[in-house]
């Protein structure tokens, strides 16, 4: 019995030892979202301040933990009277709810360089269940730092109302429906 429980720890302790973080390389890595607005235009933004990693042992990344974190206060449109509306009780409530977070539960492969991204998104003070498409762009060597590099789209849809964002906005003013679309480098070490 004793011998089982040492192979086992063993184990344990072989596969976190091959585990790599990877972390975003943030002058190369955008967060952003889409919404229609009046039903006929299509505005965007993004998070300019956020972290996110991932941990996978394997090198096709079919094990990987991908955990991100944003500042809503960070939101920016190109708009300083909008971006300070999206910041108040009426949208994110920024002062109230001032992080948005993201943390796996599956990433699992669903072709070549294609994934599932299953896991939980913390938003408004609400956490709901999201399936996101992610395209594995490849893997390189940065010529300049010398580490390795990895790059990812990630997209997907979610609803503001699954949230409790903007509930007093009729979709024909701010559609319902939220464009979520990251570009990511994440470098190894």
């Amino acid at each position: 019995m004793k011998r089982i429980s040492l192979l086992a720890t063993a184990l344990v302790l072989t596969a976190t030892a091959f585990s790599q973080t990877w972390s975003t390389d943030k002058a190369h890595s955008r967060l952003g979202f889409g919404v229609t607005h009046l039903t006929i235009s299509e505005i965007d933004g993004s998070f300019k301040s956020f972290d996110s990693k991932i941990t996978a042992s394997k090198d096709d990344f079919s094990d990987a933990v991908i955990e991100l974190s944003a500042d809503v206060s960070s939101i920016n449109t190109d708009n300083e009277q909008r971006d300070n509306h999206l910041k108040s009780p009426d949208f994110f409530d920024a002062a109230k709810f001032s992080t948005l977070s993201f943390k796996s539960t599956s990433f699992k492969k669903a072709g070549d360089k294609q994934y599932k991204l299953a896991g939980d998104l913390t938003l408004h003070g609400v956490t709901k269940a999201v399936v996101l498409d992610v395209v594995l762009n490849g893997t390189t060597t940065n010529p300049m730092s010398k580490k390795t590099i990895a790059g990812f789209k990630i997209s997907g849809v979610i609803k503001r109302s699954d949230f409790g964002i903007a509930t007093s906005f009729p979709s024909a003013v701010v559609s319902d429906e939220v464009y979520l679309i990251a570009n990511t480098e994440f470098v190894k070490g």
